[in-house]
């Protein structure tokens, strides 16, 4: 019996599932939406909301809560850093993930993000004191339920895990849900449509 045996296994150990989830929440305060299984999204989001009914409060204490649920601050936004070197295409490419995630929330500038010349990340913005300026600001007036779990419909090739987007509310009529299909997917889908195509010709002959 699982009496007083709340949340998810995931199959893995304590230490790898608290580690993963924290890795999850982090995800999405940096990015704003993630992509990931069902049982996952539901393991974290309530992490994801107890972070922020924290961070709304503001004080000392309210920050030392949310560095214990993180597993310590951390530098964050590391895809944001540009090269003095950078192309055109890859700047375009830095504008329009800025440009989707600022429907969530406030965005440092690229210049804060900084790397050393053995690429290791040297100076970027702490993940903590963005929740706490960007994140919880957006959610003052509401008193509750601040993510949304959204079904996308197609499955994870390998274990065909039912694959969802969890990401925050508040913005309707903001970013919608981006990403194309990989090119095993696609690749899958030409196949499994091919595969129905025969048999269906084949029924028809046989009628």
């Amino acid at each position: 019996m699982r009496h007083r045996r709340a949340g998810y296994r995931l199959t893995r150990t304590s230490s790898h599932r608290d580690a993963m989830l924290r890795n999850l929440a982090a995800a999405i305060f940096e990015h704003g939406q993630i992509t990931t299984t069902i049982p996952k999204a539901k393991a974290v989001q309530p992490l994801v909301e107890k972070i922020i009914t924290a961070a709304k409060k503001g004080d000392l204490a309210a920050r030392r809560r949310v560095i214990a649920k993180l597993g310590g601050d951390r530098l964050a936004f590391e895809w944001m850093y540009l090269s003095k070197k950078a192309s055109e295409p890859e700047k375009d490419q830095i504008n329009k993930l800025r440009e989707f995630r600022e429907g969530f929330f406030n965005l440092p500038k690229s210049e804060e993000v900084e790397r050393n010349r053995y690429g290791e990340l040297r100076k970027a913005p702490k993940l903590v004191k963005h929740i706490f300026e960007n994140v919880a600001p957006k959610f003052a007036d509401r008193a509750g339920g601040y993510t949304r779990i959204v079904k996308l419909g197609r499955h994870r090739l390998g274990d065909a895990a039912e694959l969802c987007v969890l990401q925050f509310v508040g913005n309707e009529e903001g970013p919608e849900i981006g990403g194309k299909a990989s090119t095993r997917r696609r690749t899958a889908d030409k196949r499994t449509a091919f595969a129905a195509k025969v048999r269906k010709e084949k029924a028809e002959a046989k009628a």
